[in-house]
């Protein structure tokens, strides 16, 4: 027997009285998304330095997972009426087969190829390439396993162009994949933030893991320094409102990497960054792009 699963729209007065309610009416889990997510209407809400205060989206997506039995129109409408919703709200209803999803997890995450070098591994597999850099690394919380374009662009600029000795700065580091696989391409340190504490503890355990000295924090307490790489694999937005910092951050004659932008905003950022660099054309996967750029030395 499955599950039931319930998403209702709300806008931003709504969404976090549904998501009370939800769990008061015996919601096994609730969760917040942005409506617009994936387009370029997506919004950044959760507190980025230099950005507005932490908020909602003003379009979400409420999603709850209920038990087979539930009511849930007769819950929307409880939901509803809890939340001081003057108008029903739309919603939709799905059914989750039941399932092993332990083994459902480690089915679809199989060892990712990079480049003839460079393998991402989950630690129930073994290496198809030993002799390769293996980054162990499980699906987990945070953002980045190596199968999305945006992380795979980043892991394959890394991989041609660490050279060694090289120090990196990663903003947004998710899981910590591309600090740690810097580090195990050769370069002397690699520090990563972020905004969210899980995606800072996760980061610790990977690196851990893999043995190098890959240095999390969130932003107020990373390390003020000037690196050889800066990376950013975040969304289009933050990069925008983030620009001056992540400059800040790159030496003179240093390189920036960013992505996290859908190809038809890549033009708009690769405009904002030639503020500071020499911005290249951006390389595009599956509707994603690249941009890469060198510091210019202040004249």
């Amino acid at each position: 027997m499955g599950w039931q699963s319930l998403k209702i729209e709300a806008d931003e007065q709504a969404a976090e009285a549904l998501s009370d309610a939800l769990l008061e009416l015996g919601a096994l889990s609730v969760s917040l998304e942005d409506a617009h997510a994936g387009t370029s209407d997506e919004e950044a809400i959760f507190g980025e330095p230099g950005g507005p205060q932490p908020g909602l989206w003003q379009a979400s997506v409420v999603s709850a997972l209920f038990s087979p039995g539930a009511d849930l129109p007769e819950i929307v409408r409880l939901a509803a009426s809890a939340a001081k919703l003057t108008a029903a709200p739309k919603f939709h209803i799905e059914e989750v087969p039941e399932q092993d999803w332990v083994r459902l997890t480690q089915s679809q995450f199989e060892p990712i190829r990079i480049s003839d070098r460079l393998w991402i591994v989950p630690s129930w597999h073994s290496a198809p390439e030993p002799d390769a850099i293996n980054l162990v690394l499980d699906p987990g919380l945070a953002f980045g396993t190596g199968s999305h374009p945006t992380t795979r662009l980043c892991l394959q600029w890394l991989e041609q162009n660490i050279q060694g000795g090289e120090t990196v700065f990663d903003y947004g580091c998710g899981s910590g994949i591309l600090a740690i696989v810097a580090l195990k391409l050769g370069a002397a340190r690699a520090v990563g933030v972020d905004i969210d504490q899980q995606a800072v503890t996760s980061s610790v355990q990977n690196a851990e893991q893999n043995h190098v000295p890959a240095e999390f924090f969130l932003p107020d307490d990373a390390p003020k320094f000037l690196a050889d790489v800066v990376v950013a694999n975040i969304l289009t937005n933050p990069l925008k409102m983030l620009a001056p910092l992540l400059a800040g951050t790159a030496r003179a004659g240093g390189r920036i990497v960013l992505s996290g932008i859908l190809a038809e905003q890549a033009e708009d950022v690769r405009q904002l960054y030639n503020a500071w660099f020499d911005m290249e054309p951006a390389v595009l996967d599956e509707g994603w792009a690249r941009l890469v750029g060198v510091k210019r030395v202040a004249t």
